[in-house]
């Protein structure tokens, strides 16, 4: 039974150091390259409101596939855009041709009315993956707040600290066994 509860104890140990490396390289790479980390094309974005519910849920992490000029999107298809400084993921109710360029009708999933103005191509970022990670865009805000990010560079330090004194504790008790 002993072994069992070691055993158990070390993945559980290895999962949180994993997340928690995982945190650390999401928010420095945040921090260094002044916005949003992109890996192959990809970004991962907090859901901070309602609007889409149940689609995905408030405080969930989403993924995006980023979009270039060349992206068109259709009706049904989520996407983010940017509304000035705001970014909102809503989902594509109707596909409007103007000039040769689309326009874009959105309506968020939870929202009774569509939005009111259409989103113009050059504004969307990306469409929505269907990936998503509920209640983990909570721990992503507040890693990414500077108590948050000061925590996830201490905490490691401090269990790396007693990692080594706890080994050289065993490794002592060890040797005093042997000289006794």
């Amino acid at each position: 039974m002993k072994k069992i509860f070691r055993i158990s104890g070390r993945v559980i140990s290895g999962i949180v150091l994993v997340l928690m490396c995982c945190l650390v390289i999401l928010v420095l790479s945040s921090r260094a390259s002044g916005g949003e980390p992109t890996i192959f094309g990809y970004q991962v974005k907090v859901v901070l409101s309602g609007s889409m519910e149940p689609t995905f849920k408030t405080g969930s992490i989403i993924a995006i596939k980023l979009g270039d000029s060349k992206s068109s999107y259709h009706k049904k298809d989520v996407i983010t855009f940017k509304d000035g400084e705001k970014l909102i993921t809503h989902r594509i109710i109707k596909v409007k041709e103007v000039n040769g360029q689309p326009l874009y009708k959105t309506k968020g999933d939870n929202n009774d009315a569509p939005d009111m103005n259409m989103v113009m191509p050059k504004n969307v970022v990306g469409k929505y993956t269907n990936f998503t990670i509920p209640y983990m865009g909570y721990v992503i805000n507040y890693a990414t707040s500077k108590i948050g990010a000061a925590l996830l560079l201490i905490i490691p330090g401090v269990m790396l600290v007693l990692s080594s004194v706890w080994s050289i504790l065993r490794t002592m008790k060890e040797v005093e066994v042997k000289n006794a």
